[in-house]
């Protein structure tokens, strides 16, 4: 068995990608430490698709939500153990397109690239559309996209000061949104314990049950929401992109992933557990958040503009991140000449500024959505985000078919953090993103997301051809470098 050993600089090779002349002098600072990498684990599992989206999935749902939460959950642990399995093989910064870029094609790596970059762009639209609603709560009289500018320009400034900035901003988001979720949790089943709060007379856990059953809108209906429910779990795999700049990536990847199925069992499903146990599912409705509205509802003071707060944090830690992995995800394209080679260089604070600021400004398209149309912007894009996220989980899981067969063939060295039961859960993943995939394109107001992805797999493969003519050294497939220590 062969652990792979990390250095202190990432992506310094210039090799055939891009000219020896434009690699960076300098890789990322490893400046995220155990205690950011576990937290920013924990934030990608509490998103705004929990915290907004969830609302709409109820009303469609109803109890059943819950169930679907666990079943997507039990996937995402497959996703994200295949992923481990990768990292701890060969940990990089942007590693979805790197190992796509290994063991499906050059071609793959640079689709997969950069459609994890438009994922991350429209889920920062997503997350700032949600910001400046939940600050509409407070100041209705602010429009939407004014708050979403500003956050938007906050956001890019601390991104672009240091990584080790980034890293603490997402602790304390993190912080804020998971004792907030404990907190809600342990009130939600003191309402039920001892009946306290206006919710205490009708708080039952027959609440799950007692409005036509469990599947009150039928099981095909409960199945629909699964498009809502993978976009909330957009981000988990976000624990990959900090590889490069982890301090201790042996040590804090393999934690942060094994720690995931308490987390959705705690955040996701009980919460929305003790949540419609305190407030009968039929009480909610769309675009609302279920855990302003429940605590509305149990009449604390204070309590539901707290939650607002907590809900807020939510979305500009989505955004933050979002800003993070797409400048990182943009320097790994460049860097192996499938992106300009600007977006190669590093700023005096090792970020690759560039990178970010491109994002920064499509992020912007999300401003003039809410300016245009403040009331659909959040169903527009997150149907796209789903769609760009579904093609990274895909990725993810066959490189990990491939690498798999390459270990079994004695062509690799095997990993310090196997997956559990080899490749047979990442097939069973795979069917059931592909199942998903297939209820966006039933759902006549999702599908349209297939269509904006058609479009933009026949523009990057324009982009891929014109590539290939300008520098076909670039589209040949090469062997992947592994990082030593200094």
């Amino acid at each position: 068995m062969t652990s792979v050993q990390v250095g202190k600089h990432d992506d310094e090779r210039g090799g055939n990608g891009a000219a020896d002349g434009d690699a960076p002098e300098e890789g990322y600072e490893r400046g995220l430490g155990s205690r950011q990498v576990q937290m920013i684990a924990i934030g990608g599992a509490i998103g705004v698709g929990l915290f907004l989206g969830a609302g709409a999935n109820i009303a469609k749902a109803g109890p059943s939500l819950i169930l679907m939460y666990a079943l997507a959950g039990v996937i995402i642990f497959f996703i994200m153990r295949a992923l481990g399995e990768l990292l701890l093989y060969r940990p990089v910064s942007g590693s979805f397109a790197e190992y796509s870029r290994e063991f499906l094609g050059p071609f793959f790596g640079y689709f997969t690239g950069w459609t994890y970059w438009l994922m991350w762009v429209v889920t920062g639209m997503a997350e700032l559309t949600a910001a400046a609603i939940y600050v509409n709560y407070w100041f209705p009289q602010i429009p939407q996209w004014v708050t979403a500018l500003v956050f938007l320009v906050v956001l890019f400034v601390a991104n672009l000061i240091s990584v080790k900035l980034f890293g603490e901003i997402e602790f304390w988001f993190s912080m804020v949104k998971v004792t907030a979720l404990i907190g809600m949790i342990v009130i939600g089943l003191g309402v039920l314990t001892f009946g306290f709060s206006s919710a205490g007379d009708t708080a039952a856990v027959s609440n799950l049950w007692a409005f036509d059953g469990f599947f009150p809108k039928g099981i095909g209906s409960s199945l629909m929401t699964l498009q809502g429910v993978m976009f909330a779990y957009l981000a988990v795999e976000l624990v990959g992109v900090t590889a490069g700049e982890s301090e201790n990536p042996e040590k804090t990847l393999p934690k942060a992933i094994n720690t995931l199925p308490w987390r959705i069992a705690l955040f996701y499903v009980g919460a929305l557990t003790v949540i419609l146990c305190v407030v009968k599912w039929t009480e909610f409705a769309p675009g609302v958040s279920p855990f302003v509205a429940a605590f509305a509802k149990i009449g604390i003071p204070a309590g539901a503009g707290i939650v607002n707060f907590v809900v807020l944090t939510a979305a500009l830690s989505s955004c933050n991140s979002g800003m993070y992995s797409t400048g990182r995800m943009l320097r790994t394209l460049a860097d192996n000449g499938e992106a300009p080679r600007i977006f190669n260089r590093l700023s005096t604070t090792r970020t690759p500024a560039f990178g970010i600021t491109l994002s920064v400004l499509f992020m912007g398209v999300g401003v003039i959505l809410n300016y245009i149309v403040p009331e659909k912007a959040f169903g527009y894009v997150v149907s796209v985000a789903t769609a760009a996220g579904i093609w990274t989980w895909l990725m993810i899981l066959i490189s990990h078919i491939l690498y798999r067969r390459a270990v079994d063939a004695g062509r690799l060295p095997a990993s310090p953090f196997p997956a559990p039961g080899g490749s047979k859960f990442s097939w069973v993943a795979v069917a059931f993103l592909l199942f998903v995939t297939g209820l966006i394109a039933y759902d006549a107001d999702s599908r349209v997301c297939l269509y904006v992805m058609a479009g933009w797999a026949a523009a990057l493969g324009i982009g891929w051809a014109v590539l290939k003519s300008r520098n076909p050294e670039v589209t040949e497939r090469r062997e992947p470098e592994f990082e030593k220590v200094n």
